[in-house]
């Protein structure tokens, strides 16, 4: 079997490097509940964010751990020189992240964790993914 592109095929594991910020984030909520930081100073999403946020963020199943309401959502931004015009856009609807892997050698991903009750907001991970990630997924496929 080649390795020419199959539209019918969702690429494989378009995603290379990967930063998790949840020990960033265990450590913010930690100082908020241990009175060195004030609730203003977590719960403070700029009005874009939570606009995404309500319109088109991913609902997850999780508390809030400021408010505790179940109104968590991600929303994903693409950033790269590549990406043009839709550097710094938010990815809607999902299936668009796969569209740019395919269309771009490699921009960045960032997840950003909002409620939209409080304005809760932490940055949840950052990955790179592209072209670039989907051959070298191919090249470690088993049978290959």
């Amino acid at each position: 079997m080649g390795r020419s592109f199959d539209p019918t095929q969702a690429p494989r594991a378009p995603v290379g490097p990967t930063v998790d910020y949840s020990l960033a984030r265990r450590a913010v909520i930690s100082s908020l509940r241990r009175g060195v930081l004030a609730t203003t100073d977590v719960c403070d999403a700029h009005p874009e964010l939570m606009r995404a946020a309500k319109n088109i963020g991913e609902e997850i199943q999780a508390q809030c751990p400021v408010c505790s309401h179940a109104t968590l959502r991600h929303v994903r931004y693409v950033y790269g020189e590549a990406l043009k015009s839709n550097n710094g856009r938010v990815v809607y609807p999902a299936g668009w992240l796969t569209e740019l892997a395919v269309k771009h050698d490699e921009f960045t991903c960032y997840v950003v964790e909002v409620c939209v009750d409080c304005s809760w907001n932490h940055l949840v991970r950052a990955y790179t993914a592209g072209r670039r990630f989907i051959a070298q997924a191919e090249q470690t496929r088993p049978g290959r």
